[in-house]
């Protein structure tokens, strides 16, 4: 191991540790367990040496936003002595249709989905490559801004039923980003009670994925089981790009 090695372990556990202090202050507030929650973290353009290195110190939920990124992770770490099919991975990004037999060859969930067609592409893919069912989340825009990707609310039930069509395919629960310049807090608040709504027709899809570096404690305080943290984690220093 190299001194910019040992220096930048150094910056990951402390990072770690401040974070997963700022967790459990959040949920004692909140009055919940931090084994409720779920620590993704988006390591997007940063090296496979940093996933392995969290992964040491018990953070095996891995988030990437292109599924390139997440493949060439994969390759990285299994020419070396790590195992990366010892994490989970976490498509976290928009997904275009036709990288879906590349996703579900590796993912453990897609947190992403907001269309049928996405549903579908999935799903038959699944059924080719995958012996288990594939975790989804259904992504709901709160904002309705469809660059930001999500489906509308008054939309969710019919994509939540196709995806309950499809025996590859397991709904999870929903995800959201909360609005730019606006209240996380609300915007979290709202997607608690479209949770709740899916629920009455979907009980088990009750997992929520919300939450960033920026706006986890709020998330937590309505319920999130997902956090998808990447600044906090991995700091702001200038990303190695592949």
């Amino acid at each position: 191991m190299t001194p910019a090695d040992d220096v930048r372990r150094s910056e990951l556990v402390a990072a770690l540790g401040a974070l997963r202090g700022r967790v459990a202050d959040a949920c004692a507030a909140a009055g919940r367990q931090t084994s409720s929650l779920t620590l993704i973290a988006v390591t997007k353009t940063y090296p496979a040496d940093d996933v392995a290195t969290l992964s040491e110190l018990g953070v095996h939920d891995v988030g990437e936003s292109r599924d390139q990124e997440a493949r060439a992770k994969i390759a990285d770490l299994g020419s070396g002595a790590y195992p990366p099919y010892a994490l989970r991975w976490h498509l976290v990004g928009r997904l275009q249709t036709n990288k879906a037999r590349s996703v579900v060859s590796y993912a453990h969930a897609v947190h992403s989905v907001d269309r049928p067609k996405l549903v579908t592409a999935l799903a038959d893919a699944a059924a080719q490559v995958r012996p288990e069912p594939l975790e989804v989340f259904a992504q709901v825009s709160l904002d309705g801004d469809p660059d930001r990707g999500g489906v509308l609310p008054a939309d969710l039930p019919t994509l939540a039923d196709a995806v309950s069509r499809r025996p590859e395919l397991i709904l999870r629960g929903v995800m959201a980003v909360a609005p730019l310049h606006a209240d996380p807090a609300a915007a979290f608040a709202e997607l608690a009670t479209i949770s709740a709504t899916l629920r009455r027709h979907h009980p088990d899809a009750d997992a929520i994925s919300a939450g960033m570096s920026h706006d986890f404690e709020q998330a937590i305080a309505h319920g999130a089981t997902h956090l998808r943290i990447g600044t906090a984690l991995l700091g702001r220093r200038p990303p190695i790009l592949g």
